[in-house]
């Protein structure tokens, strides 16, 4: 029960720390929320003006502002957007279908991708092709995400013209007339853009575990019975570091949400990383502020699956007090 009640004060002390820094930050920033929300070029009238700034509450004090904020968000009411003119709860409800789509995408090509050539890398240690394998995964975890989309769309989508440049569905067509193959066929490039993020920590850790394997004493022991490498493999090395390498996996959904919002942007994907975006430009506190606190919820809530899938898997993890 004590460890519970830690849990939740450490998950409440975290958004009451999110909450404070992102408003005051999102109010001190030099984007004016009036100029974004009619434009530079506007000629409505100084009383036009008065009234939007009084209905958005943008001349009153940060502290009244903050407070008014916080109990709304207590009784659950997370304010309007000021870009998207809708509920904040309605516009984080329908961007993040997009993005859950795109994370699972990258999560699982990550995953496969990564374990086989991990796997691969462990099989054929301290060879050129191993050397190989360990240079792609520190370019893949040291390269930009904004920098591997634009690569992927110049090549891919402009060169080749096997994918779309962008969006999540055809241009013109109905939502409802979307197929689920046009959707997907649609995710693809912002899914293996994203993904390539996970694939190294995967594959080394994979190798790794691998190689440790391949030194006990029950390898050795089916070695003496004949057994090859790739028997070996799929009879012993497989069972042993599967699982541990799906655990490893969840910690990488937050590094997913986390580089979202690039990939998004890049392939103008309508999900929860572009709605950031546009509500940081057009000063959208409301909405800022309801995405820092839904994406804290996220990333605390998926760091806590993946501590206990490490204790469920590992019980030396957990501490014997």
């Amino acid at each position: 029960m004590k460890k519970f009640a830690f849990i939740f004060l450490r998950f409440a002390s975290l958004l009451l720390a999110i909450s404070v820094i992102s408003f005051f930050m999102v109010i001190k920033a030099p984007i004016d929320p009036l100029a974004a929300y009619i434009g530079t070029n506007s000629t409505i009238s100084q009383e036009a003006k008065e009234q939007i700034i009084e209905y958005w509450g943008l001349d009153d004090p940060p502290m009244e502002r903050l407070f008014t904020w916080a109990g709304n968000t207590i009784r659950g009411d997370l304010g309007e957007s000021i870009v998207y003119q809708q509920p904040v709860a309605t516009v984080i409800k329908e961007r993040f279908q997009y993005s859950l789509a795109l994370m699972l995408f990258a999560w699982t090509f990550s995953g496969i991708l990564g374990f086989l050539l991990g796997v691969a890398a462990a099989v054929y240690h301290d060879t050129l092709f191993d050397q190989c394998i360990k240079t792609l995964c520190l370019v893949f975890q040291s390269s930009p995400t904004f920098w591997v989309g634009l690569l992927m769309l110049s090549i891919f989508a402009v060169k080749l013209g096997w994918f779309p440049i962008g969006l999540a569905a055809p241009m013109g067509k109905l939502a409802s007339e979307v197929t689920l193959w046009e959707r997907i066929y649609h995710l693809v490039l912002p899914g293996i853009t994203l993904g390539i993020l996970g694939v190294g920590k995967m594959a080394l850790y994979t190798r790794q575990k691998l190689l440790e394997i391949s030194n006990s004493d029950f390898i050795l022991y089916a070695r003496a019975r004949g057994e090859n490498t790739w028997q070996i493999l799929w009879r012993h090395g497989f069972r042993n570091i599967a699982l541990p390498a799906i655990t490893v996996q969840f910690t990488s959904f937050s590094e997913l949400f986390g580089g979202i919002a690039l990939a998004e942007s890049v392939f103008s994907y309508p999900g929860i990383g572009s709605a950031v975006t546009a509500a940081g430009m057009g000063g959208d506190v409301p909405l800022l502020l309801g995405i820092a606190i839904f994406s804290a919820c996220f990333v605390f809530v998926g760091n806590l699956v993946a501590n206990i899938l490490y204790g469920i898997m590992d019980p030396r993890i957990i501490s014997p007090k």
